[in-house]
């Protein structure tokens, strides 16, 4: 194993959640857009409970392909309850490709940085937050930050 899908295992492992309900996505949802207008980050995120949409916002600069991003970034959080930047990862990791590899239609599920999945103590993974419009790895890094400030405010 190399040294991202370590650090990245152990993201996982760390931002798990007490709770998720309705408010709690609008306020982490809220926390992305505030967290991406401050950088001036044009990105749409997505806040999802199993099949149910919680949470939308495409910022400015942002456009219909965002979205197709997220659904299919949000599927491999779905498939394999792991965020899409770590599978993508562990697909490089072994020399490997999501999409030649994975046996999943590349047209649906993208193995690429900004799906995370939202994580219960003792249940598993509910749904997902996502981020689309920067680069993998700065997608995936805004979501890891909005999840530890949520977490954070969450202990207070």
């Amino acid at each position: 194993m190399n040294d991202e899908v370590t650090l990245l295992e152990a993201d996982e492992r760390r931002l798990v959640l007490d709770r998720f309900g309705n408010d709690d996505a609008w306020e982490l949802g809220s926390l992305l857009v505030s967290l991406a207008r401050a950088r001036g980050a044009a990105v749409t995120v997505g806040i999802r409970r199993g099949r149910q949409r919680l949470f939308h916002c495409a910022l400015p600069g942002t456009s219909p392909d965002n979205d197709a991003w997220i659904d299919r970034k949000c599927r491999v959080v779905e498939h394999y309850a792991e965020s899409s930047f770590l599978v993508g990862a562990r697909f490089r990791a072994k020399g490997r490709t999501f999409e030649s590899h994975s046996r999943l239609d590349p047209d649906l599920y993208a193995a690429h940085g900004g799906a995370f999945p939202l994580r219960l103590r003792g249940t598993g993974v509910v749904g997902a937050v996502a981020v689309s419009g920067l680069p993998q790895a700065d997608d995936h890094a805004l979501v890891v930050e909005a999840l530890e400030r949520f977490l954070e405010a969450a202990a207070r």
